[in-house]
């Protein structure tokens, strides 16, 4: 499943391609579905094969690339001209899922755009083949979470087994490297670059502030979806409310610099610092995993660390110092800015179309965008860091399990501090650009398209032999 660490394209002599058609995601695994349900609602209400597509890509690598490569982009763009065209002119409705939102948001921009860039298809193609495009727990802002995966290999998951079990996924249990070997592999998938946070500290917060100021963990919200009046002890909660919790923060090295004044906390640079080697590289059963990490020396390790807190501000020149040559190819394909100005033609590079915040939407005034996303579980927001024991192909990083809040509601658990969302995306990057960047005519949405959330409360799914699901919570205009 790696990639070629210099082109993010296929490996010498090893080619993977996707699974084509609806059985590419219908479902996981036997008896874990994807998509299947929603295939097979539609198929009840008379949808068929000619009137329903499967738009299979490789989520490895980078959006561009899939054209590139595969050509993928240009079949997108084909069959949806196809049932346009033999469906009596109707417009399409799309519905893409998490990474795939993105993926999208890169299509509408790519298929509008001139040859040999882009598709070729001309300012009005949107407005002429999209009806609708209904996304489902899109990352839209980028994800916390892919940080963490990018910087130590780990999620909350991952922390948690290895806190229990420290010699499995770590390099000491029969030599596997496990961590060692997923990080090799996930930083050559170009797209996983794609969802690290966009807009920096005005959308996520700095030292001293974020969006989520007064959430309160312990909350509990009503698993009617019909009504979003929060169920829960409000006395209770009262006492965790007023405990301040710092999302801003994206990375802390320490619990106590985590929840200190930032006034107190004595930062140094780690941009400049000098790295070196690690005895690690001179070690051969270290070449089948080699990281970059290898390349940062413990000088750069400490200067790392020393730096004390990493918000959004300064994530890109972390994974910059920290992995160069993943990020320069990064680089080269997303953008995780806030444009001042879109006429600039700059934003005319394909780098700039996956981020919402640095590209318009069609112009399409009759079309609609749907944002559907969870609530109401604890999902990771930021991260308690420390510096982990010297071992040899080792990951000097990683999240401190010991890190945990005072009560039992606290927002900070096993080193990681949750807010609101689905347990992979946040709300707010789920549910921002619908509604306020892109709601009304915006410099984001200057064609006036309507925009539409629905948040679905967390609940037991209900599923029949004929699917099912859950009621909506709210819907916005």
């Amino acid at each position: 499943m790696s990639l070629d660490n210099e082109t993010g394209l296929d490996p010498p002599g090893i080619r993977v391609r996707p699974v084509t058609g609806l059985v590419a995601a219908d479902y996981f695994a036997p008896g874990y579905f994807v998509w299947a349900v929603l295939i097979a609602n539609l198929a009840s209400i008379g949808y068929e094969e000619k009137t329903m597509y499967m738009a299979a890509y490789d989520w490895r690598i980078s959006f561009q690339n899939t054209e590139i490569r595969d050509q993928t982009l240009s079949g997108i763009k084909s069959n949806i001209e196809l049932m346009v065209s033999t469906n009596g002119g109707n417009k399409v409705v799309v519905i893409p899922h998490s990474m795939g939102v993105l993926y999208f948001l890169h299509f509408m921009k790519w298929v509008e755009a001139p040859a040999p860039m882009g598709g070729g298809g001309g300012p009005n193609w949107c407005a002429k083949h999209i009806k609708a495009v209904m996304n489902i727990g899109g990352p839209f802002l980028g994800l916390p979470k892919a940080v963490t995966g990018l910087f130590s290999a780990e999620a909350r998951d991952v922390a948690v087994a290895r806190a229990m079990a420290p010699g499995v996924l770590g390099s000491d249990f029969l030599g596997l490297h496990t961590l060692q070997h997923i990080m090799r592999m996930t930083r050559t998938w170009d797209s996983t670059m794609s969802m690290i946070p966009k807009g920096g500290e005005t959308i996520w917060g700095d030292l001293d502030w974020s969006p989520e100021e007064g959430f309160a963990c312990s909350s509990k919200k009503s698993k009617n979806n019909d009504s979003d009046v929060s169920q829960g002890d409000n006395t209770n909660n009262r006492e965790f409310q007023s405990q301040v919790v710092n999302f801003g923060r994206m990375i802390s090295f320490g619990k106590d610099v985590a929840e200190a004044s930032s006034s107190k906390i004595e930062r140094t640079d780690f941009r400049d610092a000098v790295k070196g080697y690690s005895y690690a590289h001179l070690n051969v059963s270290c070449s089948d995993i080699w990281t970059e990490y290898h390349e940062l020396g413990w000088g750069g390790i400490k200067a790392v660390a020393d730096y004390k807190v990493h918000t959004a501000g300064s994530i890109l020149d972390l994974l910059q110092f920290v992995a160069p040559k993943m990020m320069n190819r990064g680089n080269a394909h997303f953008s995780y800015g806030i444009a001042d100005n879109l006429d600039d033609p700059k934003y005319n590079h394909y780098k700039y179309w996956s981020n919402p915040l640095e590209t318009k939407l069609p112009n399409a005034p009759e079309m609609e965008m749907f944002s559907l996303y969870g609530v109401g579980i604890p999902t990771e927001r930021a991260y308690v860091y420390k510096v982990s024991r010297s071992t040899e192909c080792h990951i000097p990083f990683q999240i401190d399990t010991s890190a945990n809040g005072e009560h039992e509601g606290s927002c900070l658990r096993d080193g990681v501090y949750l807010s609101n969302g689905d347990e992979t995306v946040p709300a707010l990057s789920a549910g921002f650009m619908c509604a306020k960047g892109w709601r009304g005519r915006t410099r984001f949405n200057p064609s006036g398209i309507k925009t539409y959330i629905r948040e679905y409360n967390h609940a037991r799914p209900r599923i029949s032999s004929k699917g099912g699901g859950r009621r909506a919570g709210r819907t916005s205009t």
